[in-house]
């Protein structure tokens, strides 16, 4: 099966090369695929367009459902690859929606693309077969917090949490809204015991002056249980758009 992607403005495949604007790599440069459809449905969704389609009555705070076909396209992974080449960058961002929901068409695309370093973004509930958790490495994972509207038997599940916290390839980035979102977090580190300096505490945001806001009060927290912070870079540089 070829590979689901989303579209970008002009309704061709969202492939780009951009800076990393979050967690560990922020500020690299890179090539970003982002793929279509997810397994959760968070209110606050800043790419509601791979997963949101007409139809699908999972909530989302702006209350817009997406056109299937004007949102999402099908290219097989060489054509993929000839893309991701042509824009010159040795780093490789796979994004979405989940991305681990493609893993066998992923595996295939990452054979095309031997000499790429790759980092993939995943809500931490699913797992990667070995050959494609072969090809990664780093994972970037962003479990859910209750504010994100998932119920957290879907969210946060403990078989996969375990096993990403003894990964030294994975990194943890969570959405904060409200400084209670902290307690939450500091739960979940006293029971999986995330690595030390692999935990981000990140706004949640899609304008400047509501990260800036939120930063104000989120870096005291940070200090204060000795998590890091990360900023939305790409949302100062570039606003809520797509292929950015």
């Amino acid at each position: 099966m070829p590979l689901v992607l989303a579209t970008d403005d002009t309704g061709g495949p969202e492939i780009f090369a951009s800076v990393q604007g979050e967690g560990p790599s922020a500020g690299m440069p890179c090539t970003f695929l982002r793929l279509s459809r997810c397994n959760l449905a968070c209110v606050w969704c800043d790419t509601a367009y791979t997963w949101h389609f007409e139809g699908d009555d999972r909530p989302h705070r702006d209350g817009v459902e997406f056109e299937r076909k004007a949102n999402q396209l099908t290219l097989d992974e060489e054509e993929v690859a000839a893309r991701i080449t042509a824009l010159g960058q040795t780093r490789l961002v796979l994004t979405g929606g989940e991305p681990l929901l493609q893993a066998p068409a992923l595996a295939r695309l990452l054979e095309l693309l031997p000499d790429v370093r790759v980092e993939i973004e995943t809500n931490g509930t699913t797992k990667a077969p070995a050959r494609l958790d072969i090809r990664i490495d780093q994972f970037n994972v962003s479990p859910k917090l209750a504010h994100s509207g998932n119920p957290p038997e879907l969210a946060l599940l403990p078989e996969r949490l375990d096993a990403y916290a003894t990964d030294p390839r994975a990194w943890f980035k969570f959405v904060i809204a409200e400084p209670a979102d902290v307690e939450e977090v500091l739960a979940l580190r006293e029971r999986y015991r995330f690595r030390p300096g692999h935990v981000f505490l990140m706004p949640e945001g899609t304008d400047s002056e509501t990260l800036r806001t939120r930063e104000k009060w989120l870096a005291p927290l940070c200090v204060e249980h000795g998590f890091r912070m990360s900023d939305r870079l790409h949302i100062h540089l570039f606003g809520d758009t797509r292929g950015t």
